[in-house]
This record gives structure tokens, C-alpha cells and sequence, in this order.
């Protein structure tokens, strides 16, 4: 599968289907390390979480 950079083409949110210019980000903070919440500027709805490794895990 081939990844194809672009900047010509905006994603849609999966929600509420409105053009994403930004995606706004909030971290959240457990005893497991820091995890992010990736969410449409529009209708808040999540898109996605992360997980930020800490040392120990590499």
C-alpha cells in the first residue's frame, strides 16, 4: 500500500461530515502514562486516542 502525501485534499469529519482544517488534541494524564484525545473542531466528537510511550516502553 502506498501513502501519498497532499496537501490539495482536506479530510471530512466521520461524524458530522464538515471539512477538518484542525483537529484539536487534549491530553489526559493516568497512572498508565499520557494518552491524547484527538477530536473534530466542529462536533467534538472523538477521532481517535494515542498513547505517548514513556521510557521504558521504547
Amino acid at each position: 500500500m502506498e501513502i501519498i502525501e497532499t496537501q490539495s485534499e482536506t479530510p471530512i469529519c466521520p461524524h458530522c461530515e464538515k471539512s477538518l482544517r484542525q483537529i484539536l488534541a487534549r491530553k489526559v494524564k493516568s497512572k498508565l502514562g499520557v494518552r491524547f484525545l484527538y477530536f473534530c473542531q466542529h462536533c467534538k466528537k472523538v477521532l481517535g486516542v494515542s498513547h505517548r510511550k514513556g521510557f521504558w516502553m521504547g
